[in-house]
């Protein structure tokens, strides 16, 4: 069967979208550029999100005190192992805010980055309270030449779970921001988080409904995890229960739900989270790696015979 996104896989897949596109595999090559972020420099909070661990999403090649053609020559001889047919490039500004600097700085930092041979794009991970029209006007302009997403967290669509966990914006931040960046003819991308305090299942899953209505092009879906050095991890152990932290299996399930009801012109870029072991104190998946568990969802997918926005109703 072939779906609407034009190939029998049974989500609108990431590799699949650029496929579509370039005809080939394009990596995304992390980048640490050195940002920080308002929620941690005292400008909205000096505590930082509660979740928030970067050191364990960062490659080990990914340090600050390294310029941006050396992370990328060192992150595509890290995914040249892995992924030997890649051959086009997007550098991923990751960890922090990375539109939250002067635009003279960023310029410098983004077009350091596109001009390195075989990158084709950028995608720029930032929050909704960091850009402005300034910053999008010459983003676009970039846009006009080559593929450029600027991925928001927006973590949640509940304003009363952003300020649990400290995130220092609305999901109304989140939304207006997404709306800008669109006029200006920029590819937007999202990031969910599932299982934080105090929300529901039910909750999570009308979600889908809530986004569904965004002008996104992509999604990127993380269960939630504990991890070591964060506020999160001393409220975990005082208040295990306030936490719906999903095993594998109820993950599987869930998500089923939730992208039976997502708008299946949405990109989806990943569905799990995974840090070294180090960093995690909950919940425990064992040891399989991100693309092992995909391809066990994928096989419970098959035998739900379920599909990406099965019961998606338009708006």
């Amino acid at each position: 069967m072939q779906y609407p996104w034009g190939d029998s896989r049974r989500y609108n897949s990431y590799a699949g979208y650029f496929k579509r596109l370039y005809g080939q595999r394009v990596q995304k090559v992390a980048i640490n550029a050195g940002f920080t972020c308002p929620n941690r420099d005292g400008t909205v909070s000096y505590s930082g999100c509660a979740y928030c661990n970067n050191d364990a999403f960062n490659p080990s090649y990914c340090k600050p005190e390294k310029d941006i053609s050396q992370q990328i020559k060192e992150g595509i001889e890290f995914h040249h192992k892995r992924y030997m047919r890649a051959e086009k490039y997007l550098a991923y500004f990751q960890p922090y805010s990375n539109t939250y600097a002067d635009i003279g700085l960023l310029k410098k930092k983004y077009e350091e980055a596109l001009n390195y041979p075989g990158v084709i794009g950028l995608v720029i991970s930032t929050r909704p309270d960091c850009i402005n029209d300034e910053k999008l006007s010459y983003i676009a302009k970039l846009a006009e030449k080559c593929y450029i997403l600027i991925e928001y967290g927006i973590e949640s669509c509940y304003n009363k779970t952003l300020k649990i966990i400290n995130r220092g914006h609305t999901f109304e931040q989140s939304v207006e921001a997404i709306e800008r960046t669109v006029k200006y003819g920029i590819k937007t991308g999202i990031h969910l988080l599932f299982g934080l305090p105090g929300e529901s299942k039910d909750e999570m899953l009308i979600e889908a409904e809530t986004i569904s209505k965004l002008p996104v092009n992509n999604v990127k879906f993380h269960q939630l995890q504990v991890l070591n050095n964060t506020s999160m991890a001393e409220e975990y152990k005082q208040n295990p229960e306030q936490f719906t932290l999903f095993s594998m299996e109820e993950y599987f399930d869930f998500l089923i739900s939730f992208i039976e009801r997502l708008n299946p012109a949405f990109v989806i870029e990943r569905f799990t989270a995974e840090v070294p072991p180090r960093f995690l104190i909950a919940p425990n998946w064992g040891t399989l790696r991100n693309d092992q568990i995909l391809s066990l969802f994928e096989k419970k997918m098959e035998e739900k015979n379920s599909w990406q926005g099965r019961l998606f109703q338009c708006f």
